[in-house]
């Protein structure tokens, strides 16, 4: 039975996995746990136990080599292949999401753009299409998708995302504001809420200026 890690520990592999690339910029070419736990403000204990659930990759005395855990960490994360995303609504987030090029470094391609407004048809984002919704059936019977990134009001939400996944669609990267809770439990869901950041930098602001 393969081993549950928790959801703690993924959210810290992406910070690792960020961290290990400035290290790689900078021509490092090993570090220690201690010496990375101070870049990332997480104790060696914790990283040695976050790597340990995944194999280790560190050596007695050595540490980890930079390269050596960076590829292993985005191999961890899928990083070492495609996914293909489409974005559902074509407003400004939409927009903006598509337009921040560094996706595709770590293999996240966006294909498609769809929205309702009609004086959207035919228009394009960097290139990259925006398609009518009434078009999205056929896209995706024809086209390989792995990902819908949802940018659309929170009211069209559910019953966008249930039919993303009846066209076989299994996963979903949801920027409306509700949390989706789909029927298919096999479906991933990332709930993802800008205000909710922004909330607790203000609770921050306050609690620093008492």
């Amino acid at each position: 039975m393969e081993k549950e890690i928790s959801q703690a520990v993924i959210r810290r592999m992406p910070r690792y996995y960020r961290y290990l690339g400035e290290l790689l910029e900078e021509g490092v070419e090993r570090i220690s746990s201690n010496d990375l736990s101070h870049r990332m403000m997480v104790t060696a204990s914790q990283i040695r136990q976050d790597l340990n659930n995944f194999g280790g990759f560190g050596q007695q005395g050595y540490g980890y080599n930079v390269k050596y855990l960076y590829d292993e960490i985005g191999k961890i994360l899928g990083l070492n292949e495609t996914h293909n995303i489409i974005m559902i609504g074509a407003g400004n987030l939409g927009q903006a999401i598509t337009n921040y090029v560094k996706f595709e470094r770590f293999g996240f391609i966006i294909t498609a753009l769809f929205d309702v407004k009609p004086s959207l048809k035919g228009q394009t984002v960097r290139d990259i299409p925006i398609y009518m919704m009434d078009e999205l059936d056929d896209y995706c019977k024809k086209n390989k998708v792995d990902i819908a990134a949802l940018t659309l009001p929170k009211e069209k939400a559910e019953d966008t995302a249930q039919h993303l996944v009846n066209l076989g669609i299994r996963a979903i990267w949801n920027f409306a504001h509700v949390d989706l809770d789909l029927s298919d439990k096999s479906v991933v869901v990332e709930n993802v809420h800008l205000s909710d950041s922004l909330m607790q930098l203000s609770y921050n602001i306050v609690k620093n200026s008492k």
